[in-house]
């Protein structure tokens, strides 16, 4: 008798009576042409509707095995509407389920690797660590370095190309010359990535779609002709982009002519960031030899910049500045400010009296930072008015950069009417006075909210003695940091939170430090007055160095009535319990200047000429050398984040 071959049992589409002549298995019927058993037939006859499986054997070797056709689903569910017992396979009473030999199939397949099972938060995760090691300050890689390796992650699968691809092309950072074999190649003499990227974002839109940050290569044009010809790549590389929202470190001089790139910057609505260099025009400066401002600018040039910001619904950060007497006059300001809704952070400098004054000043909109430099328009009366008007209640930082207030009552009343205020930062030659006849109160200035505070008064005054007398008054119970670079008399040093050091590791490789070194043969003692960082830490520690050569107070141990041993403990300079830490560090990494400014996020000199650059073979390990990998040396750019330049 043969065994019944399971789930795999021919079913034919007919009936025998020799199925009751002979005892047979369970779904077998003699066949007397055979001589023996062979699988039954199974019949739907009462419902009309036939399911006919052509025979099938799992065995490869059997006569009787053949292809298999499929089954109509209407029959399927025929069976158990007639009532009849369906078949061994479908019941689940045969000795070989369908569930098992998926099991034995399923075995045999490979195991799924593990990164194919990740969610992509982990590869979203790996990324982003990925990119901090490439960018961070200590690093000595460089953007080309991490994109070589982030295109390297995406030919691993298809998943890793997934997670890699809008993280590849989010931030296109263009650092750096070309090399000299691609330019040899496309018979150019620059901008061949300029070209190779634009031809990438046309043809594939969905990637083009991802760029939301933009460095295009300084600009350092031989020829006006040929600087041209790089701005409008540029433009044209912007058009490709819908969601872009930064372009940084490329700041061309706007002179109140068309050019292409500020036409399409305009068209992006998701622009957050823009910084505006306004340069000199000759049109305006013919007229300004016969008239006076107002209406230097002409009614062309005024609609024209006002049209720029129509489409920046999402504009968060602006920047202002003046090169060469740029003019914007303060009409054309007070509309542009009011233009932008999303308005948060706004930086105003080197503009003449004539465009930006105290007027200006009071119609400002809300606003959460603000940084005012080289503002000859703007007095210490429009600062005590400002500070009193409902729109400076939001402002939570506040920078004054060489504005040159002439009293102290100004600066009280900004710290004491402004209520949402944690950053404040003045910096200016003269110290402010007192006026004459004002009645003095303990603590002079004083701030409940303010947690960090940059001093910088070049001149020695009475300035520094007023705001130590007012932080031991209880002035700041919520000051945490203050950077004072001009410490003369270091009052302020002494009550923060003793330091052990201050100078940094990197001092003695910086240029202030090897011209101080050349100086002191000449003129030990002689320490000049400047915002160099580095000058200011060497006094800092010179100042605790001398501290520690007295003795704070000696501890004495006696046995008997008899002195055993005593300790000295040195002096330090500082106040114990204070939580106010003394900081002389820089808001950009290795600078010798304590503040941020425009140069530092133009970036573009030593871009064009880097020293000690990245060619790609700090990780050269591999036995093959430059063969493996290199670079043209590129100059290791660094965003710099502009939350520090408020």
């Amino acid at each position: 008798m043969l065994s019944s071959p399971g789930i795999f049992s021919p079913i034919l589409n007919a009936h025998n009576d020799a199925a009751d002549e002979a005892p047979c298995s369970a779904g077998q019927v003699y066949d007397p042409d055979l001589g023996g058993y062979r699988p039954q037939r199974f019949s739907l006859a009462s419902t009309g509707t036939s399911i006919s499986w052509n025979p099938f054997d799992i065995n490869p070797g059997s006569p009787r095995s053949s292809t298999s056709s499929y089954a109509s689903i209407a029959s399927l569910s025929s069976i158990y509407s007639t009532g009849q017992t369906p078949p061994p396979f479908l019941n689940g009473s045969s000795k070989h389920s369908s569930y098992t030999t998926q099991q034995r199939l399923r075995s045999t397949a490979p195991p799924t690797p593990v990164f194919q099972r990740l969610p992509p938060a982990i590869y979203d995760c790996i990324l982003v660590q990925l990119r901090a090691f490439h960018e961070e300050a200590s690093s000595l890689s460089c953007q080309t370095c991490c994109l070589r390796d982030l295109a390297s992650l995406a030919l691993v699968s298809r998943k890793w190309d997934k997670a890699v691809r809008p993280r590849l092309y989010e931030k296109i950072h263009i650092v750096g010359n070309d090399a000299p074999l691609q330019l040899k190649k496309y018979k150019m003499k620059s901008g061949v990535r300029l070209k190779l990227l634009r031809r990438t974002l046309r043809e594939r839109r969905v990637l083009a779609q991802y760029v939301v940050e933009f460095k295009p290569p300084r600009l350092h044009p031989d020829t006006e002709l040929q600087g041209k010809d790089i701005i409008d790549r540029v433009a044209s590389i912007v058009m490709c982009c819908p969601n872009l929202e930064r372009l940084v470190g490329f700041y061309p001089i706007y002179n109140h002519e068309f050019d292409r790139l500020t036409y399409a910057l305009s068209t992006r609505r998701k622009l957050k960031e823009h910084m505006w260099i306004m340069g000199e025009n000759s049109a305006i400066t013919r007229r300004s030899l016969k008239q006076l401002p107002p209406g230097l600018m002409d009614y062309e040039q005024v609609d024209s910049f006002l049209r720029y910001h129509q489409s920046w619904t999402s504009l968060t950060t602006l920047f202002l500045h003046s090169h060469n007497s740029g003019i914007l006059e303060r009409d054309v300001f007070s509309t542009v400010l009011h233009q932008l809704p999303s308005l948060q952070h706004l930086s105003i400098s080197n503009f003449d009296i004539d465009d930006f004054d105290d007027i200006i000043l009071q119609d400002l909109p809300p606003l959460q930072s603000l940084r005012l430099q080289d503002l000859q328009g703007v007095t210490y009366r429009g600062l005590s008015d400002f500070a009193r008007s409902p729109s400076s209640q939001s402002v939570r930082s506040l920078s004054l950069v060489h504005l040159d207030i002439a009293y102290l009552s100004t600066i009280t009343n900004l710290l004491l009417y402004l209520q949402s205020l944690t950053r404040f930062t003045l910096v200016q030659e003269s110290s402010p006075l007192t006026e004459p006849d004002e009645l003095i109160f303990q603590p002079i200035v004083a701030s409940r909210t303010l947690s960090y505070l940059h001093w910088d008064i070049l001149r020695p005054g009475p300035a520094n003695a007023n705001l130590a007398s007012s932080i031991r008054a209880n002035g700041f119970p919520a000051l945490r940091t203050i950077r004072a670079p001009s410490d003369h008399d270091g009052l302020l040093q002494s009550l923060c939170r003793p330091r052990a050091t201050i100078v940094l590791p990197s001092d003695k490789y910086s240029k202030a430090y090897r011209l101080a070194a050349a100086a002191s043969t000449t003129s030990p003692s002689r320490t000049p007055l400047s915002l160099n960082l580095f000058e200011a830490r060497k006094a800092a520690q010179q100042r605790i160095d001398e501290r520690k050569k007295q003795v704070s107070f000696r501890v004495t141990v006696e046995e008997e009535g008899e002195v055993i041993e005593y300790y000295d403990f040195e002096d330090f300079v500082g106040t114990i319990g204070s939580r106010i830490t003394y900081s002389l560090e820089p808001d950009v990494a290795g600078s010798d200047d304590a503040l941020i400014d425009v140069g530092d996020l133009m970036g573009g000199a030593r871009e064009a000429s880097p020293r000690d650059g990245c060619t790609g073979l700090w990780n050269a390990a591999n036995p093959s050398g430059k063969k493996w990998w290199c670079h043209t040396e590129r100059w290791r750019y660094r965003v710099e984040d502009v939350g520090r330049f408020f």
